[in-house]
């Protein structure tokens, strides 16, 4: 690591870390666990939606599309909320509103509201893991953020993994309402976690008061964070990278290698875990190779756009008609790749934006890819209506948005790298004894 990287990451002040700070963190980011687990428990459900509520492709897409523009449209909000009130306050609403909105689509008995309730669940997803990132830099030293980061990833991951594994069998061992029903209980038990042993910074370590002035302090926090290069930066790596594992594991996954591949639900349900799997395996590589190597972040980045690429195009041009079971193999493990590359836009908008800002950065950081996600479910749904039901033309829209975001991180990598030298520069000026 280089001197001006390894100065942007240490800080005098820097909040000591250790066994209560690791408590804590894990309380929160239990929150984010429970919250991903209801956010994809859909991925897995797709077949059993559409037969529910009698629905074809693109209402179907309509259920991750609404969730997800709920999502990234909380994102700047959240991150204002998280800056002026707290981890908890907002914690605590995020879990208030996911776990009624899972409960709400177990109990739904209408298309239209079970829409409203993948809203209510989307509305407080979004509150989680901007607060779990706030957590992290509260309770653990500089240097250690893109580790944390990496791993509230991992734990996001893992739940993923419950609904492959768990909810799946749920769903159709005891069928919908009892299994989302069911699910919605580790919401009220990660409240009562979260109400007995969450702290928003060890004592000590408060932050500095800030005023805060209405409708003046959200435009100041927006416009100082957006006009970071950093900041957009960090987002469209976000918007690059996240987005072709997040159609494949929320919705579109599981439907194509049953219905364009031909492989049984069990079989793909074994390759949705392998892309979990792996991202968790990833996620802690990438982990430490940024710690140590901050410079990796962009070739990271932009190595897994390129293999994610690579590997889908071989899989959807494959002559015969399905692709054999190695190239889907690598095609979930090269997926895998996509989470962890994602959280390294958080590494570029954290070092740029100040303490009081993290929050905004990592809001307008995080609704990359879930813009990107949004666009790409809508797409892939609209063209299987149209050309009905070939995947091939579908899924060739996640070239289009990587191409268009690679230009963009293109265009602000030397801006965004000239800026963080200049704040490393004077993080050295500053505070060198004298």
């Amino acid at each position: 690591m280089s001197s001006s990287s390894s100065s942007a990451l240490t800080l005098p002040g820097d909040p000591p870390g250790g066994r209560r700070a690791v408590t804590v963190w894990s309380v929160g980011v239990s929150v984010y666990f429970v919250a991903v687990i209801f956010r994809t428990s859909l991925g897995v459900a797709g077949l059993d939606a559409a037969d529910r509520f009698h629905v074809n492709a693109s209402a179907l897409s309509t259920f991750s599309i609404l969730q997800l523009l709920v999502y990234a449209g909380m994102q700047i909000p959240v991150g204002l909320m998280v800056d002026r009130l707290g981890t908890k306050k907002v914690l605590t609403l995020g879990v208030v509103l996911f776990t009624i909105g899972q409960l709400g689509f177990a109990l739904s008995p209408s298309y239209g509201m079970a829409l409203a309730s993948r809203a209510l669940l989307g509305c407080g997803d979004a509150m989680t893991f901007i607060s779990v990132l706030r957590l992290g830099s509260r309770w653990f030293p500089a240097r250690r953020g893109p580790m944390v980061a990496q791993l509230a990833g991992l734990v996001g991951m893992a739940g993923n993994l419950v609904s492959t594994l768990v909810i799946a069998r749920l769903l159709h061992g005891v069928g919908w309402t009892a299994a989302f029903a069911g699910s919605s209980v580790a919401g009220v038990v990660v409240l009562v976690l979260m109400l007995l042993f969450l702290k928003d910074h060890p004592e000590g370590h408060e932050p500095e008061p800030f005023p805060h002035h209405g409708a003046a302090y959200v435009r100041r926090q927006i416009a100082a964070s957006w006009r970071e290069p950093g900041t957009r930066l960090g987002l469209w790596v976000h918007f690059t990278t996240q987005f072709p594992a997040m159609v494949f594991l929320l919705l579109w996954g599981l439907p194509f290698l049953v219905e364009a591949q031909g492989l049984s639900r069990a079989a793909a349900g074994e390759l949705l875990t392998l892309v979990v799997l792996s991202n968790m395996l990833i996620g802690l590589v990438y982990g430490q190779i940024v710690a140590r190597h901050h410079a990796a972040r962009l070739p990271l980045a932009l190595g897994t756009v390129f293999s994610t690429a690579v590997v889908w195009g071989a899989t959807l041009a494959y002559p015969a008609d399905h692709a054999p079971m190695w190239l889907l193999i690598v095609l979930c493990v090269v997926l895998g790749a996509c989470g962890p590359a994602s959280m390294l836009g958080f590494d570029f908008a954290r070092p740029a934006n100040p303490p009081e800002r993290q929050g905004t950065a990592s809001g307008i950081t995080n609704m990359g890819g879930f813009v990107a996600s949004m666009t790409t479910l809508f797409a892939i749904g609209v063209l299987l209506d149209a050309t009905g039901g070939d995947y091939s033309v579908a899924f060739s829209v996640v070239f289009v948005l990587q191409a268009f975001g690679v230009s963009q991180i293109l265009r602000l990598r030397k801006q965004a790298a000239r800026r963080e030298r200049l704040v490393a520069s004077r993080v050295e000026t500053v505070h060198v004894p004298a």
